[in-house]
């Protein structure tokens, strides 16, 4: 057997970090298998379905590294074959109208809550008469169409996260709606349960793997699968990912869109990773560092745990710094000149000068949005923070700023030989009579406008080269 995923994302919003981490998984059981990874986009809710949200979906998963086979499948092009299998359900008397008003079921739900009891539908209609419809029809109810569940049904299956799993029809609230309202002769759109039937076997899905939260889904499948003589898939539910108070993971708690956690500056790499590793167990030996095509090469069900998965933003942080920390110089400027140039600063035309300094700020680096405040001092003159005023305030710093500045007058350091820039500050350290550690200090104060920062002779070279050391010390003096 051929093995045949998908991801079936709703475009009524962003790609979400749950709907990432069920393609990844999705995608990693398929390259394991040397099977196909398929998308459809599940758009039949009219309403909030936005195309723009269908391109956010497609472009963060080819970000994120995950490649499909074939065209996706659009559900809403498919209404016609949902319909049939309503109609052939109805033929059977498998399904059946049903007439009830809205405002009778908030009665019925009203009713069972204050007698504490679970919501669902009470059958009402299963069996009503021609002549009863007849009725409900001149009084110009529209209908929906529902699914008869039997109470006494059971439903098991071996699911490839959880084992054994059984369900009774008494648990799925009644029978399932799975039409919306529409006169008693037309069919009204059809709804998810159905039509992801009717989907996944057109489609030949061997294995659907989503989250916990579509169990119940699973088994009110299950039963449509056997009334439409179709055959069933293999199942696995993955794990909730949850927040640090243990609870789904939702807008609430913040970044949750794969394009937000992209603007701050994760990397599609490190990202990818992290989400495996959201109910995934490594085998032993393996680091908790990897590459997609690494993972794939060894992923399983027998390591996904049953348990939800809880966010932890230092862990993702940490694989972030360590994929930055391994990028070379050419990488690491190609995705840090974007962000330079949308601040509205003008790069030097010298390449080697760019690459230079995304290799100087590299090993710093969390987040490549880090790289905007980093690399600030290059560009824009900064303000003299209150530890580089107190530095510049030490006795004789001024001085060795004097002598150095006096030294670059009179020979200009062009900021590529670095053994000339170490040369200038030890004459200007025996000039000023200090000590070399008070002039490098008060060097940095001036240069960057505090004391912390990145290799200061780099630092120092890379501003020399485009003459912008000489009036920062100047400022100072």
């Amino acid at each position: 057997m051929s093995v045949r995923v998908r991801l079936a994302p709703s475009p009524t919003g962003t790609l979400h970090i749950g709907t990432a981490r069920t393609a990844v998984f999705n995608w990693l059981f398929a390259r394991r298998m040397g099977g196909s990874f398929l998308i459809r986009i599940e758009d039949t809710d009219r309403e909030r379905s936005k195309p723009e949200f269908t391109a956010n979906i497609l472009d963060g998963l080819q970000w994120l590294g995950l490649d499909w086979d074939d065209e996706p499948v659009v559900q809403s092009t498919r209404i016609e074959e949902h319909r049939q299998a309503i109609q052939t359900l109805l033929e059977h008397g498998l399904a059946y109208r049903c007439y009830t008003t809205e405002e009778e079921l908030n009665a019925l739900r009203d009713r069972q809550r204050a007698a504490g009891q679970a919501p669902r539908y009470d059958n009402r209609h299963r069996n009503l008469s021609p002549e009863q419809e007849a009725a409900f029809q001149a009084e110009g109810r529209t209908a929906v169409i529902r699914f008869r569940i039997d109470d006494g049904a059971s439903i098991t299956w071996t699911d490839m996260v959880r084992g054994a799993m059984r369900w009774s029809g008494a648990d799925l609230g009644g029978d399932m709606v799975i039409a919306r309202r529409a006169p008693a002769d037309a069919i009204g759109d059809p709804l998810y349960n159905l039509v992801v039937v009717v989907d996944d076997a057109a489609m030949a899905i061997t294995h659907v793997i989503r989250g916990e939260d579509h169990i119940a889904n699973t088994a009110k499948q299950l039963l449509l699968y056997e009334a439409l003589g179709l055959e069933a898939p293999q199942f696995a539910h993955t794990p909730l990912i949850l927040n640090a108070e243990g609870r789904k993971l939702s807008k609430r708690d913040g970044v949750t869109s794969i394009s937000d956690f992209r603007a701050m500056g994760y990397t599609a790499e490190a990202l990818a990773n992290y989400m495996t590793l959201l109910g995934w167990s490594v085998p032993e030996g393996m680091e908790e560092r990897f590459s997609l095509a690494d993972a794939a090469s060894v992923f399983s069900f027998e390591r996904v745990n049953k348990a939800g998965a809880r966010f932890d933003w230092d862990k993702l942080n940490w694989l972030n710094a360590q994929v930055l920390h391994g990028w070379q110089a050419p990488q690491l400027l190609m995705a840090l000149s974007p962000l330079w140039q949308a601040q509205g600063w003008t790069l030097p035309a010298d390449q080697a000068w760019q690459e230079a300094l995304a290799e100087l700020l590299g090993p710093s680096l969390t987040l490549l949005n880090d790289g905007i405040e980093q690399a600030r001092p290059f560009f824009i003159e900064p303000d003299l923070e209150a530890d580089a005023l107190s530095q510049l305030d030490q006795e004789g710093a001024r001085p060795a700023l004097a002598a150095l500045n006096a030294l670059l007058e009179s020979a200009p350091w062009d900021g590529c030989d670095s053994e000339r820039g170490q040369a200038l500050l030890k004459e200007a350290v025996d000039q000023a009579g200090v000590k070399k550690g008070l002039l490098m200090k008060s060097l940095r104060a001036a240069l960057l406008g505090r004391l912390q920062g990145p290799d200061l002779m780099t630092t120092w070279g890379l501003l020399a080269r485009i003459g912008h050391d000489r009036q920062r010390l100047q400022r100072c003096l």
